[in-house]
């Protein structure tokens, strides 16, 4: 497969070799090139040749010296420079499956692409790569790849991902550790399945393969699972049992390995009632993406914002949260804190109940427009509103349920303000000292 070129960077070693946008780029130093990974690997090397097919249909040599890993300078359509591959599982607890109908087409696509994992952090089962994207890896050395692994019992993962071969791809992990390509796994637990002996198991053979992360999250559960594998929610005691396997665990490699490597999602501390660790539990906060210390990040950069920041009296403000109702409590405590600094700044945390997909879901990110239309109508909002920015797109204008942030804030009389999981961007908005936030 060919790829076209879409732009050329004005300039670059590609722009001076004559490269120009339409062309063809057919293969770089004799490897043919498929997608964005071949195109990266193989544009590294100081000496290049490129065979390149012109609009005319015309295919020619071009040569290119540059130094070593510097940019090629080419643009392509997209990413992956092909069509993304969908995944082939059925898995029990697949939170696509518990979507309703009418929403936007793109959140019903499963992807379980490898190169997403390496482009973006997405994470992939195994079960769909080939011979030949798994010896790419190796010999590319493609570090890390994140893996949704859910169980090393082979038969057991049958079972939660609905595929026969969903066993047989946990080979690909030790072929993936034996070259020493770094692995960041996530196990998404599921009470009176992976959980107790066989979270135990799974953490003791992940372990072994040397694994760089280890991150449990519970499983979510909507309220549109009719006909679907009938899950069980966690309780505080088994989210309690959970936590303390996950940091009895932890313990252990942090002695032997000075890494505690594998982590509970915050969603697990608070459904057992734990104090959320300190920052200094998390290390490099390398499981953020999970859920898995985002609290505790938040808490300590609010408080170092706090500490270095002057009083200011002459700050006068009213400013209202919304979050999820897991998080209400935690965001009180910090906002407590702002309060007690700025005698003049009153700030509301209101938790929103998840109406849309059903009350076992309460996290922030999962919040749509609706919920929060109806939730803060009659609410004392003040000079503005901030949200989590992962409530949104990408793009942080369309929640889930396809309510445009602008229509959120036209309902509300109030402006909306997305905000990322950072405690100078948080102070500030609280402040009213506004900049770019997302």
């Amino acid at each position: 497969m060919a790829v076209t070129i879409k732009e050329v960077y004005r300039n670059s070693y590609a722009y001076r070799a004559g490269c120009e946008a339409g062309d063809t780029l057919l293969s770089i130093n004799g490897n043919d090139i498929v997608d964005v990974l071949d195109y990266r690997f193989y544009q590294l090397n100081s000496d290049l040749e490129l065979k390149i097919r012109d609009t005319k249909g015309v295919v020619h040599t071009v040569k290119v010296r540059k130094p070593e890993y510097e940019e090629l300078g080419l643009e392509f359509d997209t990413y992956l420079m092909d069509k993304e591959k969908s995944c082939r599982n059925k898995c029990v607890f697949c939170f696509i499956d518990q979507l309703p109908d009418g929403m936007r087409e793109s959140l019903y696509f499963k992807d379980d692409d490898s190169r997403l994992s390496f482009l973006f952090g997405n994470y992939v089962t195994l079960t769909n790569l080939s011979e030949h994207e798994i010896s790419r890896i190796i010999k590319m050395h493609i570090s890390p790849i994140n893996v949704s692994v859910h169980t090393t019992n082979p038969e057991l993962r049958v079972k939660m991902m609905g595929n026969r071969f969903a066993g047989d791809s946990l080979a690909i992990l030790k072929r993936l550790a034996d070259s020493s390509i770094a692995i960041n796994t996530q196990i998404v637990c599921c009470p009176g399945l992976n959980d107790g002996d066989e979270l135990r198991r799974s953490l003791s053979d992940l372990y072994d393969l040397n694994v760089n992360l280890i991150a449990v999250v519970p499983v979510g559960i909507t309220k549109y699972r009719e006909g679907l594998y009938p899950l069980t929610p966690f309780t505080v005691e088994k989210a309690r049992e959970t936590v303390d396997i996950i940091e009895e665990f932890g313990e252990m490699c942090l002695k032997t390995r000075g890494k505690r490597i594998a982590y509970a999602a915050d969603e697990l501390y608070i459904k057992a009632g734990y104090d959320i660790p300190d920052a200094e539990f998390y290390g490099d906060f390398e499981a953020l993406e999970n859920g898995i210390g985002l609290i505790a990040q938040l808490r300590e950069d609010l408080h170092d914002e706090l500490d270095w920041r002057d009083a200011d009296d002459s700050i006068n403000s009213t400013v209202s949260i919304a979050c999820g109702t897991s998080a209400a409590p935690y965001l009180r405590e910090l906002m407590d804190d702002v309060e007690a600094k700025y005698k003049n700044v009153k700030i509301n945390v209101y938790p929103i109940i998840n109406e849309f997909f059903g009350d076992n879901i309460n996290v922030s990110g999962l919040i749509v427009g609706r919920d929060l239309i109806k939730q803060l109508r009659d609410k004392p909002l003040g000079d503005r509103l901030l949200i989590s920015s992962a409530m949104l797109r990408f793009e942080n204008d369309l929640f889930l349920d396809d309510t445009h942030i602008d229509d959120v804030s036209r309902k509300l009389s109030i402006k909306v303000l997305p905000i990322n999981n950072d405690g100078a961007m948080l102070l500030d908005a609280v402040l009213g000292e506004e900049g770019e936030y997302v």
